[in-house]
């Protein structure tokens, strides 16, 4: 009963996080191509204590929205839909198909040039963005679909995490994360004393963030490992984890999602469009998006499918899975991260942004109509 509260609580936040995601994106576009375009990209630039608002907004603000990524990974694992090793294989298959067929497409244009290492920006689903989507058609869309969405996304999302963890790690200060990760260890014995106060555990989380911050690893991993040395207990509505991840619902959906969307989508639209979408990093993430993310999510259902590991749920069918394929294409938030990790040259990360947020829209657009299509008058249409 309390994992299906929680969930409902988190679509319910996530959908409308969604939804200001698109208009803070939007605002931010106008802006940034407005007469004061050039004086709201230096207002993110402002240093403060050695540090831009938009790296304070990275690797901080960030930091707890990956915590609520892991608080909700820890509850699927323990008493979600990924408790059950078979209800599982569904979206774990669809995951790693949505992540492999991406980076395969990128590769397919991109290996061996000097963009490359954006392999990993066409791999991850935005939550927020996927669910938002999800929600303009109502109740017409089963919650087995809700819930398949959000563990792909969640699965997904993961993969992000270690993709960034071990090759978006340029240079290594072992002394650092070795404290970080013995203050990790730390937490974990506070768990198994069954220390249940959140304030040693958010004090050892700001210090576990300072040092992984100056050891070379994102310090964002930090809001994951933190997840996981937080108490679990049963799960109910007095767990230590139930309880922050209650209570960061709300900042992360309408404050620090909006202010990354504010922060990171300030493109400046200049040049031919056709020729970003045509250069080979603009392509692999195009098409890696768009096409890659469908394919890739349609292709593993059916081998586990085939496979016998599992079976389809009643109330969905293999236009619903394409149509999930398509929502899997909306990258942004976590496509946008990674491009600011893979890349270094202001004008290619710029023209990225511009090919993720284009794809992203036209993957959501087509995986809507798709849904719509298929769940016609709140009935599965074959």
């Amino acid at each position: 009963m309390i994992a299906t509260k929680l969930f409902k609580e988190f679509f319910e936040s996530e959908k409308a996080g969604g939804l200001m995601l698109i208009f803070c994106t939007l605002i931010s576009l106008l802006i940034a191509n407005s007469t004061i375009g050039t004086s709201y990209l230096n207002f993110w630039d402002i240093q403060f204590s050695g540090h831009s608002i938009v790296e304070w907004i990275n690797d901080g603000l960030m930091a707890i929205f990956f915590l609520l990524i892991g608080l909700e990974l820890e509850r699927e694992i323990y008493k979600g839909e990924l408790s059950n090793v078979k209800d599982a294989l569904l979206p774990t298959f669809a995951a790693i198909g949505g992540i492999a067929i991406p980076a395969g497409i990128y590769l397919l244009f991109n290996f061996g040039t000097t963009t490359q290492n954006g392999a990993g920006i066409p791999m991850a689903t935005d939550i927020a963005f996927a669910l938002g989507i999800l929600s303009l058609l109502g109740n017409r869309v089963p919650v087995s679909l809700k819930v398949f969405l959000t563990a792909l996304a969640v699965i997904d999302d993961l993969g992000a995490i270690l993709i960034i963890a071990f090759f978006y790690t340029k240079t290594l200060i072992w002394t650092n994360l070795l404290i970080s990760l013995g203050i990790f260890a730390l937490l974990l014995v506070f768990n198994r004393l069954k220390v249940r106060n959140l304030i040693p555990y958010l004090i050892g989380g700001v210090l576990m963030w300072y040092f992984m911050l100056n050891s070379g690893v994102h310090a964002t991993i930090t809001g994951v490992l933190l997840a996981f040395a937080l108490p679990f207990g049963n799960g109910d509505e007095k767990s230590t984890s139930y309880i922050l991840q209650h209570f960061l619902h709300m900042p992360v959906a309408f404050f620090i999602l909006p202010i990354f969307a504010l922060a990171n989508t300030a493109i400046i639209l200049s040049g031919s469009v056709g020729e970003i979408f045509t250069e080979p990093n603009g392509l692999g993430i195009a098409l890696g998006l768009i096409l890659g993310k469908p394919i890739g999510v349609f292709l593993f259902v059916l081998l586990a499918i085939s496979l016998k590991l599992c079976k389809l749920p009643e109330d969905m069918n293999w236009k619903s899975i394409m149509g999930v394929g398509f929502l899997g294409g909306i990258g942004f938030t976590m496509s946008i991260f990674i491009t600011l990790l893979a890349f270094e040259d202001d004008a290619l990360i710029n023209n990225t942004k511009f090919v993720i947020l284009i794809s992203s829209l036209l993957a959501g657009f087509i995986g809507f109509l798709v849904l719509k299509l298929t769940f016609k008058n709140g009935e599965v249409s074959n």
